[in-house]
């Protein structure tokens, strides 16, 4: 990156303040872009430390939401306006009322309307009134502080495009602590998404507590050493482990359901789960021993599908983990299963036999091993009024009947499931997984896995791809997965994601006949300004580091753009 001249950059924010005045003005090219936005000729809305913001009285989620928004406006102007329940019918002035609106058709839709008397934000649900609120706050200058904020008067009515917006986050190859993970959560908020996927155990920890088995985390949450880079023969020889007790995992359940977004569990099963051999040797084909893992990869070591203690510690762990996330959908993995121990495994082969499992052209006994398993659990878990999602080689067998896909392996699985007639979501390696490199030129880059998904790619992503109609309304959504073999730290962490989620969030939101790109990157400008007032860690690949600070006239204003603000035009009018 080119220095920059500090005298010369002191002189330009000089000239730029001088025309500083104690207004901002809002803007509502935001992201994800709204479905409609009608401006009318009006004044705006003045949003200054005397606006109040209204909710229904007794309903304890309104009332959050407009402590949300608050605290929202305080973080960008340095005021935080007060909040108050009003009576049904009660009329305020120079406010922001929240309400409900049964006519609004989007459980999660909104409307927003500004007039220079007041903004009102309805929803069908408060959920819907949260993603106004999002629109609202995201429209609001980053940095306002002690300013008026000037509200564009007009109406904005939307809704998402997809029922499921989620993002994912592997933290069995390394862990990330409790708070960090409602960092997170906040930033899932920031991009009107609703679903968090945690990926809670793997091959190299198992990272939440299970009151029934113990040694799953004082054993299996730890390994003794990590490789060192991509697969060498080498070690740190440094232990490395942790885990969430059941009541830290509540807890941030708790902190998301707040912010309207549900947390699915994953227990990858019957594969990745040599740290729950570890812990348990007898679950395994082979007796052990084995280790908590210190490589990456995929390992021939799975469960016992045979060893009827093995189904017995799944519906056990599986109990304990619906009582502590109460999502409908619970993730079972089903991905990257070697059969090669089943094959030699005198209690599987007895397994097939007993179930007369049967080979075909297209799958082995052992295939349908896996189907077996993976049924055997989905009806377990529909007992218990929940429903699961698979990784796509579920296909490879025969698909428990109720089970939602997520395809991971390209596209071509979660195509398949929709044509069979199962729900899907969309979670494509080629446009969907951030720990795949954002930039070509990756010698400056933190170490990855490999793989190249760059901003545009993210973008480009039409999750209902080339399925008719009917097929179509079984892509319930999209998701991008952060996997972390290379992925030590939470800045790290940021990185990969960020601004990458951004694109994701307006495949998610926005009709794809909304969708420009180039118009996009002059929105996520703006975004950007969020990322950096609240400490994040985000990429610069979508910008070229430019250094202009001649007039604009048209605009009245100097152009400044830095590296170090975020890569685009700051105008300061």
């Amino acid at each position: 990156m080119r220095k920059l001249n500090h005298a010369l950059l002191a002189s330009a924010l000089a000239l730029a303040c001088a025309s500083c005045t104690a207004e901002k003005e809002a803007n509502y090219q935001v992201i994800p872009l709204p479905q409609e936005v009608s401006l009318t000729q009006g004044n705006p809305f003045k949003l200054n430390e005397n606006v109040l913001i209204a909710y229904p009285e007794n309903n304890a989620l309104l009332q959050r939401n407009a402590e949300f928004l608050s605290e929202y406006i305080q973080q960008a102007t340095n005021y935080a306006p007060k909040t108050k329940a009003i009576a049904a019918g009660e009329q305020v002035k120079n406010a922001i009322v929240l309400g409900l609106d049964p006519g609004i058709a989007n459980k999660e839709g909104y409307v927003l309307t500004t007039t220079p008397e007041g903004i009102s934000i309805n929803g069908q649900t408060e959920n819907g009134v949260f993603y106004g609120i999002q629109t609202l706050r995201k429209s609001i200058p980053a940095g306002a502080k002690g300013a008026t904020v000037l509200i564009p008067a007009g109406e904005i009515k939307d809704e998402p495009r997809f029922s499921y917006r989620g993002m994912h986050l592997d933290v069995g190859r390394h862990f990330f602590p409790k708070e960090f993970i409602k960092k997170y959560i906040d930033l899932l908020a920031l991009h009107n998404m609703n679903t968090f996927h945690w990926h809670l155990t793997e091959d190299q920890g198992w990272r939440i507590e299970i009151k029934k088995y113990p040694k799953l985390t004082e054993i299996g949450s730890q390994r003794s050493r990590t490789v060192i880079g991509r697969n060498t023969q080498e070690y740190d020889n440094t232990p490395y482990g942790g885990f969430y007790t059941q009541e830290e995992a509540k807890e941030i359940v708790k902190y998301a359901q707040e912010r309207y977004i549900t947390i699915i569990p994953e227990v990858d099963l019957p594969g990745h789960m040599l740290a729950a051999l570890a812990a348990y040797p007898e679950m395994g084909c082979t007796g052990g021993p084995y280790e908590v893992c210190p490589r990456w990869g995929v390992f021939e070591d799975v469960l016992c599908i045979g060893n009827d203690k093995t189904m017995q510690f799944l519906e056990d762990v599986m109990s304990e983990i619906i009582e502590i996330f109460p999502s409908e959908y619970v993730h079972i993995g089903g991905d990257e299963a070697p059969r090669t121990r089943w094959e030699k495994c005198p209690k599987c082969q007895a397994r097939i036999k007993a179930e007369g499992l049967k080979a075909d052209k297209k799958h082995t006994a052992e295939d349908r091993l896996q189907s077996y398993c993976m049924t055997r659990i989905e009806k377990f878990l529909n007992s218990k009024g929940r429903r699961i999602i698979g990784w796509d080689e579920i296909l490879e067998g025969d698909v428990a009947p109720n089970a939602t896909v997520m395809s991971w392996r390209g596209a071509s699985g979660g195509i398949e499931a929709a044509q069979m007639g199962h729900d899907v979501i969309m979670t494509p390696n080629t446009y969907c997984y951030f720990d795949y490199y954002q930039t070509a030129d990756t010698k400056d880059e933190p170490l990855g896995i490999g793989g190249y998904v760059p901003i545009e790619k993210v973008y480009s992503l039409d999750p209902t791809f080339d399925l008719n109609e009917e097929q179509k309304k079984h892509i319930i959504g999209a998701q991008a997965n952060l996997w972390t073999e290379y992925i030590t730290t939470t800045e790290h962490v940021e990185y990969m994601v960020l601004p990458r989620m951004a694109a994701l969030a307006e495949v998610q939101w926005t009709q794809p006949e909304k969708k420009d790109f180039k118009d996009f990157t002059k929105r996520l400008a703006r975004l950007m300004k969020f990322y950096q007032r609240d400490g994040f860690n985000y990429a610069k690949h979508v910008f070229d580091l430019k250094v202009d600070f001649t007039p604009d006239v048209a605009k009245k204003a100097v152009v400044v753009t830095l590296s170090t603000i975020d890569d685009a035009p700051i105008y300061y009018t």
